[in-house]
């Protein structure tokens, strides 16, 4: 065969995203907050979009085609028409945060019911002083010259739970000043507060509490240098090596329950932002209705005002302003857009969430015990999209019930087979009632996975030894064994 150059036409297919498609894809996996920092970005680009803190977001009349969310991510096709049609007052109830009942979002967690109290109005305060800067403002009223240097070194080297894991020694090194003056920076330090920081380990974290508390006597102190046997249960053993009765080990480990494993977390800033739900549901005659949160949306709109303006003078200038033309069709062309692709996510989130309601509707009536297995797949079918855009408009996405704050996620799990229900019983189902036999077990009758597998079988559900165990485990319920530990170690 010769060996000659030549051209050959080949047809071949492939996907290729739009930036468009890929804006629509980022834009409907967004959470609420983080869509409104790229809606602010495309504002601050395009001259014809525009922020309005008095009006919701405007709409576009909803496709009444289930697929028309699907299409758009699939076609990125572009809207046509007027925009600017704001439908979210006759349409959506909650357009602002006063229309929500806060008190009961903020008094619920994700994956939990809510429990009627007010929230806590200190965890909304101002952050405090680290733990770093509250012992160096200690130090620096205690001490002075170099004890107050290698002090300072000390604290700069304590983890988040306050203990000390650099070897003295080293730092003694580093720093070139002998180990008895790091011995004596590091006792100065212990003298602080909170009581048990500077500690290397936690027999010493809880021996520093005990002498502050000034109950660090021969009997705590070999109780405290055998921890290990008190967490394995091992009472007997440690009574004949305290040397103490019944009543007096009793007291002890009541003593030691009181003092804190990780002094320095009271410290410790928890910046995460407040989940605000995306969706809400309420009980009506009818059944459970389902309404989009609006005071979440970011507030958008086209300013077809300056656009006719902006018109009218490229107009005027003739045809050496055709690149101005052509950019003005394009900035529109993209507001337009944008104002479609935020319409199609929020229509997508309500019509998957209507559906999970629909579904899991029993779970809004009986609680956790009432759910069902359910998959993407199912909820994708019936809505007439991808499973892929089911997974987007789940992520990040919250729903607020009379039951609490939950994740979209939530709703969907695996499941074991059930007695009284054909679709099974869901797994978070399964784990509520294992953990409610579990709670109800008496202390002198642990139950055992076996036990449990049996108490379930009665229940109807049909559950094997191991699934039981995976599932005890990942609500963070230990074992039979260290059950029964527990309880004896709590007298």
């Amino acid at each position: 065969m010769a060996l000659t150059p030549r051209l050959d036409l080949r047809q071949s297919q492939s996907l290729v995203m739009t930036p468009q498609l890929q804006m629509a894809v980022r834009l409907l996996t967004l959470s609420n907050l983080e869509l409104e920092a790229v809606v602010a970005e495309e504002v601050a680009k395009n001259p014809l979009l525009q922020g309005d803190e008095g009006r919701e977001i405007a709409m576009a009349p909803r496709d009444e085609n289930p697929q028309g969310a699907d299409r758009m991510l699939r076609d990125g096709v572009e809207a046509s028409g007027n925009l600017d049609v704001d439908l979210s007052a006759e349409t959506f109830h909650h357009d602002s945060g006063a229309d929500a009942n806060w008190s009961d979002v903020a008094s619920a967690s994700s994956g939990s019911g809510g429990s009627g109290e007010a929230p806590d109005m200190d965890l909304f305060g101002a952050a405090g002083a680290t733990l770093v800067e509250h012992l160096t403002g200690q130090a620096g009223e205690s001490l002075s010259g170099t004890q107050y240097m290698l002090a300072v070194h000390i604290i700069e080297a304590l983890d988040d739970a306050g203990y000390l894991t650099e070897d003295l020694g080293d730092m003694a090194m580093r720093l070139g000043v002998p180990r008895a003056a790091m011995e004596d920076a590091l006792a100065a330090v212990q003298r602080f507060d909170p009581s048990g920081v500077g500690a290397r380990d936690l027999a010493e974290c809880i021996a520093l509490q005990a002498k502050e508390a000034d109950r660090y006597d021969p009997m705590m102190a070999r109780l405290i240098d055998n921890l290990d046997l008190l967490a394995r249960g091992q009472i007997n053993q440690l009574r004949r090596i305290c040397d103490a009765d019944a009543e007096d080990m009793a007291d002890m480990i009541r003593e030691l329950r009181g003092y804190d494993p990780k002094p320095g977390h009271i410290f410790t800033r928890n910046d995460a932002p407040p989940i605000v739900p995306d969706l809400f549901v309420r009980e009506h005659k009818d059944g459970w209705t389902i309404e989009i949160n609006g005071a979440t949306l970011p507030r958008v709109l086209v300013n077809r005002r300056y656009h006719a303006e902006l018109s009218r003078s490229v107009s005027a200038g003739g045809k050496r302003d055709a690149a101005a033309k052509s950019w003005l069709s394009d900035a529109l062309a993209n507001a337009n857009w944008l104002m479609r692709a935020l319409d199609q996510r929020q229509q997508t989130i309500l019509r998957v969430g209507e559906e999970i309601v629909r579904l899991q509707g029993s779970f809004f009536t009986h609680g956790v015990g009432a759910l069902i297995p359910l998959t993407l797949r199912q909820v994708a079918e019936t809505i007439g999209v991808h499973e892929s855009t089911v997974s987007r408009a789940t992520s990040n996405k919250y729903l607020h019930c009379a039951r609490g704050t939950f994740e979209l996620k939530y709703f969907f799990s695996s499941g074991v087979a059930a007695a009284d229900s054909a679709d099974g019983m869901s797994a978070e189902a399964v784990k509520a009632r294992i953990k409610a036999l579990i709670d109800g077990e008496a202390a002198d009758a642990i139950l055992s996975d076996d036990t449990l597998v049996e108490l379930l079988q009665k229940q109807g559900c049909d559950i094997a030894r191991r699934t039981v165990a995976k599932y005890r485990e990942a609500m963070g319920i230990g074992s039979s064994v260290q059950r029964r530990r527990a309880r004896a170690i709590s007298g």
